[in-house]
């Protein structure tokens, strides 16, 4: 998921509850739910070192038992330094007490959120790391969802929208949220509208002063149907996954594994790939009209890697991109001088498709004894 994502989803969190639990509890839960993405990092040393590097050790399993001990301390630390400027200012402390178990709890709650929610696009996360180099796909959110977005922020809007301060980087934040919402085009109007009357409602909550004193109960129901809203979007995927591959092996394509990709802003809709041991099919349907099924163009040859695609593989510019695809197409297209080779990932890139806007296609051009020449 996106930053936002991470960063609202710990945030609803500990206004749901836990902020009351320990002190630093809401920094320790925003923080721990974006620690693991310290690997973006690496997006400046090249988008290629990023695919091979990214969702990787920092979110895989030894790193996740480490990450919560290592921020409960950091956030101990704080905690004594802020007691000892309060103690010289002779002031009283405010809020909850520092209890160092249940901070590491809650560390341990805002780190695991991460690859828990990572895990539910079809980018997919190495869990394993750095003992197993899999990926595992949840294929179930789209990586930036409006819905996510509404139903994770809309409790913490109105718990921290006192101040004026507060209020201005909420107007800020929402405004250019709507903005990208309304001017994309692959999000119906229909669609655009419910997202404005769900922004108005939280507006018109917010200065009607009806949610003051119960900001906690509101985010915890927040919370809870956004839970709801992934387990629908997990059954989704599943039952599109299911119903693609029962119709395709009615078909006689024996389907070895299926992707079901969500769309932005349109929950009951999927797009996917299916793979047998021979051609990969694509798809469309709506998941709760199974009889909308139907077939995106003809059935791609998989084809192994010749000499040429695999010298342009072997290149270490595209060590990350070979790492990281899924369901990989390869055209193979003859130079006066060379070849040219185009490597795309069906996940994200239509199989005629020149150039990719994103992830999931890479050029490579080669000259007559397959030496690369460039990449891009």
């Amino acid at each position: 998921m996106d930053p936002l994502a991470h960063t609202l989803f710990g945030a609803t969190m500990a206004e749901a509850g836990l902020k009351r639990k320990t002190a630093l509890a809401t920094a320790t839960l925003i923080i721990g739910a974006n620690i693991p993405d310290i690997d973006a990092l690496a997006m400046f040393v090249s988008e290629d070192y990023a695919l091979w590097f990214r969702r990787g050790w920092t979110h895989g399993i030894l790193a996740l038992m480490i990450w919560p001990f290592l921020l409960t301390g950091i956030m101990i630390g704080i905690d004594r330094l802020i007691g000892m400027r309060m103690r010289r200012k002779n002031r009283m402390r405010e809020g909850p007490q520092m209890r160092p178990l249940k901070l590491l709890g809650i560390a341990f709650l805002g780190v695991w959120s991460h690859p828990l929610l990572d895990l539910l696009n079809t980018y997919g996360v190495r869990l394993l790391m750095p003992f197993s180099g899999t990926w595992f796909y949840g294929d179930t959110l789209f990586i930036i969802d409006p819905w996510f977005w509404l139903l994770a922020g809309a409790g913490v809007v109105l718990a921290r929208s006192e101040s004026w301060f507060g209020i201005s980087g909420w107007i800020l934040l929402g405004t250019a949220v709507t903005a990208l919402i309304t001017t994309a085009e692959v999000v119906p109007f229909f669609l655009k509208g419910i997202w404005l009357i769900g922004l108005s409602a939280i507006i018109i909550l917010r200065w009607s002063g009806r949610h003051r004193g119960a900001t906690q109960p509101i985010a915890f129901t927040l919370l809870a149907l956004l839970l709801f809203y992934i387990a629908f979007m997990i059954a989704g995927s599943k039952m599109t996954a299911s119903h693609a591959r029962a119709q395709l092996n009615e078909d006689g394509a024996d389907i070895k594994q299926v992707m079901a990709n969500p769309l932005p802003a349109r929950a009951l809709l999927r797009t996917g790939v299916a793979a047998s041991d021979t051609h990969y099919f694509r798809f469309r349907m709506n998941w709760l009209r199974p009889e909308s099924f139907e077939r995106i163009g003809d059935p791609i040859s998989i084809e192994a890697p010749d000499s040429i695609v695999e010298a342009a593989l072997n290149s270490p510019d595209v060590r990350g991109f070979r790492n990281w695809m899924r369901f990989p197409a390869y055209e193979v297209e003859q130079l006066d001088d060379g070849w040219k080779v185009i490597v795309r990932d069906l996940r994200y890139v239509q199989p005629d498709q020149e150039m990719a806007v994103g992830i999931g296609m890479t050029v490579v051009e080669l000259d007559d004894e397959l030496v690369v020449r460039t990449v891009r």
